[in-house]
């Protein structure tokens, strides 16, 4: 039988070695979403109802257009780690590899989408 502090079973970080890394990115990408969510609704809330021209002019300057790509890779990079902490959490074996593979891919491909529209716009 092996007697150890509390210190001493922590130390090893747990058995993965990278909750700490991740919870820690978590609540960056959160603290980011905090400040640039009221920016972003300002931008897109006053384009609601707007012709399409209003909209393009709006987001062809640059401030505007970088707070929405801003907003739309930390969002979605915020989405991949909360769900791959779903999905660890809830499925075993193979069904959770590819469910975080998928779930990366998803995100990652939203967020390219997204910034290739925006540039589309802005340019």
């Amino acid at each position: 039988m092996a007697y150890m502090t509390d210190r001493k079973r922590v130390e090893g970080l747990g058995s993965a070695k990278s909750g700490t890394a991740q919870h820690w990115t978590m609540t960056v990408t959160s603290v980011a979403l905090l400040i640039l969510t009221p920016f972003f609704l300002a931008i897109v809330g006053g384009l609601l109802g707007q012709p399409h021209a209003a909209v393009v002019a709006s987001l062809s300057r640059p401030i505007p257009a970088l707070v929405v790509a801003a907003f739309l890779v930390v969002g979605l990079h915020h989405m991949r780690l909360g769900m791959q902490v779903m999905l660890e959490d809830y499925l075993g074996g193979f069904a959770r590899k590819l469910g975080v593979i998928a779930s990366t891919i998803l995100c990652y491909a939203l967020a390219a989408a997204g910034v290739v529209a925006l540039a589309q716009i802005a340019l």
